[in-house]
């Protein structure tokens, strides 16, 4: 008995100092500040830095998306620049246009808008304004060529709802419209159409694309983009490199990528550097590794989020 009370304090003793240890590790690791700066950011370290508002004006996405309300547009009054902000307060607080210095940060905000506004033009070689004046031109696919619907155990088709592309960067499938709306937040399985009724969704809905990885061990759009990603051998033998094109293999995969310097890749590439001359950063700072002609796509045949 006597042996197992000393036993039994022995183990307490050891606990204790563990425990003091423990509490002397923590101590000893520097807290990282966090920061509030209202309803735009608050509770992360990266609302320490400026948020987008403080570069990004409502002038700037008036000049970005110019012919937007044109009549002969076909979401006119949808999209708007404050829809764009109260989107992005949900993602700045995980570093979505509040990462690194603030060079980094508007090329960020034109490298999404760039695949926004190739994905939402009407516009064409001899446009007024020019082809790339017309992004958010649209926010629903105009002829469906099919019903988007597939088996699947996790996020089956709704009778009677349809899934065609819908958004900034247009959703398609029964399966996307789950997984995105999970991500979310918004049952966007049974109301896929809240993607071409609330830009504000819409907006949210591309914004957690940008951010977020379609696979363990891959990257997202957004962290091949502002330096968060290193390549590993197999992806630099791939040409699978940190930059603009890598989001377009991200996004896209091999509908876009790996087959040389095709028109789609070329139309997304000219709107983020069109956009970069408008926002006053200037296409010079575009970034190495801008296209992804010759990248081996992460997921050869991959149905993406986004086509």
């Amino acid at each position: 008995m006597r042996a197992m009370l000393l036993t039994m304090r022995l183990l307490l003793a050891v606990a204790v100092v563990a425990a003091v240890a423990g509490g002397w590790a923590e101590a000893g690791k520097p807290k990282l500040k966090t920061c509030d700066k209202g309803w735009e950011c608050s509770g992360s370290i990266y609302c320490c830095n400026e948020t987008i508002t403080d570069y990004f004006q409502v002038y700037q996405f008036e000049n970005l998306f110019s012919k937007r309300n044109a009549p002969v547009s076909h979401a006119v009054g949808f999209w708007d620049y404050q829809s764009f902000i109260a989107a992005a307060a949900l993602f700045e607080p995980l570093g979505f246009g509040t990462t690194g210095d603030k060079l980094t940060k508007m090329r960020e905000v034109a490298a999404f808008l760039g695949h926004v506004g190739s994905k939402t033009s009407c516009g064409y070689g001899v446009a007024t304004g020019g082809p790339l004046a017309w992004g958010l031109c649209y926010n629903h696919e105009m002829s469906p060529s099919q019903d988007y619907c597939e088996k699947d155990y996790l996020y089956p088709c709704i009778e009677g709802v349809e899934y065609y592309g819908r958004g900034a960067l247009p959703v398609y499938w029964n399966y996307n419209y789950g997984l995105v709306g999970d991500g979310i937040k918004v049952d966007l399985l049974n109301h896929p159409e809240f993607l071409e009724q609330n830009a504000t969704i819409a907006f949210q809905a591309a914004m957690w694309r940008w951010m977020t990885p379609m696979k363990k061990k891959q990257p997202s759009a957004h962290d091949v983009f502002v330096g968060n990603w290193k390549p590993t051998t197999n992806d630099t033998l791939s040409k699978r490199l940190p930059g603009f094109g890598l989001t377009m293999n991200i996004l896209y995969g091999d509908s876009i990528c790996g087959q040389g310097f095709i028109d789609s890749m070329n139309n997304i590439i000219s709107h983020y550097q069109y956009y970069l001359d408008l926002m006053g950063v200037g296409r010079g700072s575009s970034g190495d590794n801008v296209d992804c002609a010759e990248q081996v796509p992460f997921n050869p045949s991959y149905k993406a989020a986004t086509t």
